[in-house]
């Protein structure tokens, strides 16, 4: 290790800066968006078997709700606009705007060019929560998602039921596409229900068991048409392993509600795209 230099402490105390002050982001009005969800029926469920992905679809406007139906379940979420798979979640700039993990009032964004909000959290039974001692937090946007080739480096192994093979299988079905043309539109994620920080000594990504329990649910206001696929982890609840057999897993449900009212759909961002040409 290098020695310290003199104003090694001075550099330490600086002040840090917020990188996207969100002040000027959209006020998504939770309040509003709970009442219209109130008028709302539900269209479809969808039950995610454990160890495996399904898609589903919601209108602008319309809500979709995740749960635990069975016991504590982490679940790996993909979304694209239904229409442009080259339009999907951007969990990046998730993270940049709203921090490591979302919850109610927060809006899951979408790739540039676009840069719109494509869902916002409108409800959330976990955001008692918060930050525990350990500084882990639920609803992740710091992980990619479990995934084989990583299994493979690390391990040797070839284990299909990674989520990245689960919501690769959900999508190619769905798009009645090959595995290879679906695979390469498959994304980082909102790691839904997961438990996740990083260590204060190393800076490690680290996952512990999920708070979650039957009947938890997050709960979502589509502000674009969306296309959704959900993975429900092989790490059953995360609390010891993950791309792997061993965990005990549980379904996950996914209800999809109409929406009642006009809704306008999220504008692309307003850019002129000219890049100083």
């Amino acid at each position: 290790m290098m020695t310290a230099p003199h104003d090694a402490e001075d550099r330490r105390d600086i002040a840090p800066v917020i990188c996207y002050p969100t002040e000027t982001l959209p006020d998504f009005d939770i309040a509003h968006l709970r009442g219209l969800f109130g008028g709302m029926s539900p269209t479809r469920t969808v039950t995610v078997p454990p160890r495996d992905a399904a898609t589903f679809e919601v209108p602008a406007g319309g809500v979709f709700r995740i749960s635990c139906p069975e016991g504590s379940q982490v679940g790996d979420l993909n979304l694209w606009n239904r229409d442009a798979l080259s339009e999907r979640f951007f969990s990046g700039k998730t993270r940049a705007l709203h921090g490591t993990h979302v919850t109610t009032g927060c809006a899951l964004w979408s790739t540039l060019p676009d840069l719109r909000p494509m869902a916002v959290v409108i409800e959330d039974s976990l955001d008692w929560y918060r930050q525990e001692q350990y500084g882990g937090r639920v609803h992740d946007v710091i992980g990619t998602r479990c995934d084989p080739y990583t299994h493979h480096l690390l391990s040797g192994g070839h284990y299909h039921y990674c989520c990245h093979s689960n919501l690769t299988r959900a999508l190619a079905d769905a798009r009645d596409l090959s595995l290879q043309e679906a695979e390469p539109h498959i994304h980082d994620v909102l790691n839904v229900f997961m438990c996740t920080g990083f260590t204060s000594d190393t800076g490690q990504y680290f996952m512990k068991a999920s708070p979650a329990r039957t009947g938890d649910r997050i709960t979502f206001l589509a502000q674009i048409d969306l296309l959704g696929a959900l993975s429900a982890c092989p790490g059953g609840d995360c609390s010891t392993t993950h791309s792997s057999d061993v965990a005990v897993c549980h379904p996950l449900l996914v209800e999809v509600f109409a929406p009642t009212h006009p809704f306008t759909p999220a504008a692309t961002n307003g850019y002129d795209r000219s890049h100083g040409r």
